[in-house]
């Protein structure tokens, strides 16, 4: 998001480039993962570009979109794990640390706050204040879930 803000890219297409040295890293040290989270990358950056018409058709406060949308991510972000699959190299880096230590994964998907708190020093824009509510409903809601015990880690 970053670079579309500072530099006019795509997306979708940023996703992937920014994520190449994580996923060779997945390719390195387990190759499942890094098909099924290959596989996962190539359609939600699809998903992105080509669901970016359809924003603004339903309205709802921003705070009520930040929560549901935070919810929905974490939720999906907990199917693709169950999967041994990771929506983007971010995940994928939280799924293979949290591996091979005890830390839960939600609490690993706080290097996206991170990426939200720097977004913010470089744009800004005071309604990046929605993204870190999106943010951390997505580390909640996919610590949460993960922390049942029920995601079955290849090893």
């Amino acid at each position: 998001m970053l670079l579309k803000y500072l530099l006019g890219f795509k997306v979708g297409i940023s996703i992937v480039c920014i994520n190449i040295p994580i996923y060779l890293s997945a390719l390195k040290h387990n190759r499942s993962y890094f098909y099924n989270s290959l596989y996962g990358l190539t359609i939600t950056s699809l998903a992105i570009d080509l669901f970016f018409p359809l924003n603004g058709i339903i309205n709802l406060p921003v705070v009520v979109s930040a929560l549901l949308g935070g919810l929905t991510i974490g939720l999906g972000v907990r199917i693709t794990l169950r999967y041994n699959t990771c929506p983007e190299g971010i995940d994928l880096l939280a799924f293979l640390l949290s591996k091979w230590t005890s830390v839960n994964i939600g609490f690993l998907l706080l290097i996206d706050t991170s990426i939200v708190l720097i977004g913010f020093c470089i744009v800004g824009d005071k309604s990046l204040i929605y993204s870190f509510i999106t943010v951390e409903e997505v580390s909640v809601t996919a610590g949460i879930l993960t922390s049942f015990k029920s995601v079955i880690y290849l090893r």
